[in-house]
């Protein structure tokens, strides 16, 4: 949990996610901890909608020529 948000891939910023889900409904953590987890998921939720976002941002950059041929057209993400 020490690992910057914003340097962690995806997959693993979506497993680290998914560990504090399940931490948070096993309902044995403490309070003072359920937040810092909370806000820890918060941050990490966020960096996956933003990696899925430049994704899907690539994936609409691509579209076919007049031949048929796929093209990429540039996208200033955001």
């Amino acid at each position: 949990m020490d690992t910057d948000v914003e340097s962690l891939t995806f997959e693993a910023a979506l497993k680290e996610l998914e560990g504090i889900v399940a931490r948070l409904e096993s309902g044995d953590t403490p309070l003072q901890d359920a937040i810092a987890l909370y806000e820890r998921g918060n941050a990490l939720r966020a960096r996956c909608a933003e990696r899925l976002d430049a994704a899907q941002a690539r994936i609409e950059a691509i579209r076919l020529d007049a031949h048929g041929r796929a093209t990429t057209t540039p996208f200033a993400a955001g």
